[in-house]
């Protein structure tokens, strides 16, 4: 399927329309557990004209997940796929959530009904959401209204639901643009799921800017992506660094046409730096891009530039993003101000002092929808958000990130909150206590390594635990590496909390020593 640009226009209306016609008000959430299909475009726009705020899910979500995060954001209409994949999504919500299309499960009180989206048979689907006659009502949104929830893995655990309005989404796109230096009908190719800022604003937003066109796949797909540079003629290739590894891979295996890409942005994860050398030669393209961003601060605050060197990319984040005027009058047109601060005390530090991250910006989020708690956490006093990594400024300006404050890991570019998983495992009969943590990982960026306390009498083994987990969590949550232990041998401190610090130098020792992936020591 191929839309122009009028054609999103006017389906958006039509759906817009029909959306109206169920009832969906400004300020009501509709859910969508879609992938990448073009019909996502029209339908988000529609969702915009309606004024409602869009809740974009994670396609590898489990039914317990979709219904944890319809429920935290209140949706009034949920949208889903009826596959993706191996999965029969419908039949799994159907199973899990009995009553959702009809607005009749008790487990979704704000939830009035669902619509299923089959992709074989696309017209079913603007059957039964349009209205011929419905005309979208004028609903008199504002920049400061609220646009899109995006979930994020917190540290609590549980996911919550990223507040961001409609003016975080114009002021990031026109960046995205501009600091990139996005020519007229730039063309971009990614897999890139778009319920993620990366993909949603500067893949498709971004490139609404200057006119551009988006080819997003469904899944990724090596081959199927370097095909679509040369079948698209792309010109500017997005993903993670576990993507843009794949693609150094696959393109020694094939033959393609890739003479029109002259830019790659991966980012997300750590990155080798070998990664950046291997795809500048063997792509041929002239610029490679990295950035640094996170949900809260709607997508990429910090961002390389074309024509930095090698070093730099492999190096550093980048530099505070360009944003001409829709940036800040005080800061040059710059989209964010940063500061760091010590992580212990939270007192600011000197410029070009390694310390914890501190943005304040035009592309702040509002928070955590209805968790005003997490939000006040979030915040700092000024309206600086803390960024959760630690990190320093070099003296040419650019960004050198040193670690994390946080908990959370990034695995596959996916965000994994330990605290979720750990709540998962000890939920086991045969699991008395659960302690996760990030690990490096070449491919991946970070993977989860799982300590584990078995219970009194329990012989529960590394491959029971992953078949148990294999049915609650999304595939990327999984944990790399699973060892076992004692409650008397976790590393403790004086007051008995457990030392992750340690137990992550232990994993990382008998990482290198190779030793087997789950141990009984």
């Amino acid at each position: 399927m191929i839309l122009t640009y009028d054609e999103v226009a006017a389906v958006s209306r039509r759906l817009a329309g029909g959306l109206g016609s169920r009832g969906i008000i400004k300020g009501e959430r509709v859910g969508l557990v879609m992938a990448n299909d073009p019909v996502i475009v029209p339908l988000l726009f529609a969702i915009w004209r309606a004024g409602a705020i869009a809740v974009p899910l994670n396609t590898l979500y489990r039914p317990d997940e979709i219904e944890f995060t319809v429920r935290e954001a209140g949706c009034a209409l949920l949208i889903a796929m009826s596959s993706f994949g191996s999965r029969d999504i419908s039949g799994e919500l159907d199973e899990a959530l009995p009553g959702w299309r009809e607005g009749k499960c008790p487990a979704l009180p704000e939830l009035r009904g669902g619509l299923i989206f089959d992709r074989t048979n696309p017209q079913q689907f603007f059957d039964d959401l349009t209205d011929p006659g419905a005309v979208p009502a004028e609903c008199g949104l504002r920049g400061e209204d609220s646009a899109i929830i995006m979930f994020t893995s917190g540290t609590t655990g549980s996911p919550k639901g990223v507040d961001i309005t409609h003016d975080n989404l114009l002021r990031a796109s026109y960046a995205g643009a501009y600091h990139q230096a996005f020519e007229d009908g730039r063309r971009a190719v990614f897999s890139l799921p778009l319920y993620h800022g990366f993909g949603l604003v500067v893949g498709l937003l971004s490139g609404m800017i200057v006119g551009g066109a988006i080819i997003p796949l469904l899944r990724f797909d090596p081959d199927a992506i370097l095909t679509a540079i040369g079948r698209h003629r792309a010109n500017y290739l997005m993903g993670v660094p576990t993507m843009t590894i794949a693609l150094l891979e696959q393109a020694k295996r094939g033959q393609y046409d890739l003479s029109s890409l002259t830019a790659i942005h991966s980012a997300a994860a750590p990155t080798p730096s070998w990664v950046w050398v291997e795809a500048q030669k063997t792509f041929g393209c002239e610029d490679i891009i990295t950035s640094y961003g996170q949900t809260e601060v709607t997508a990429t605050v910090i961002c390389t530039v074309p024509g930095d060197s090698i070093e730099v990319v492999s190096q550093t984040q980048g530099r505070i993003v360009e944003a001409g005027i829709a940036g800040l009058p005080d800061q040059e047109g710059r989209i964010a101000e940063f500061k760091t601060i010590d992580p212990e005390t939270g007192a600011d530090l000197p410029w070009g002092s390694p310390g914890e991250l501190c943005c304040r910006s035009p592309m702040n989020s509002k928070g955590y929808f209805r968790n005003p708690q997490a939000t006040a956490e979030l915040f700092l006093s000024g309206g600086w958000i803390r960024m959760g990594d630690l990190g320093q400024f070099r003296e040419d300006g650019n960004l050198f990130l040193t670690g994390r404050s946080k908990e959370l890991y990034k695995s596959r570019g996916e965000l994994v909150s330990p605290k979720e998983l750990e709540q998962i495992l000890t939920a086991h009969e045969g699991i008395a206590q659960a302690f996760l943590i990030g690990m490096p990982d070449d491919r991946y960026g970070e993977c989860g390594c799982a300590w584990i306390v078995r219970a009194e009498g329990s012989a529960l083994t590394e491959s029971e635990i992953k078949d148990y987990l294999r049915s609650r969590i999304a595939a990327y949550k999984m944990p790399r590496d699973i060892w076992f232990t004692t409650d008397d041998a976790l590393p403790k401190t004086g007051t008995g909390k457990v030392q992750k610090a340690r137990l992550r130098e232990q994993a990382l020792a008998l990482a290198e020593a190779g030793r087997p992936v789950s141990t009984d020591s």
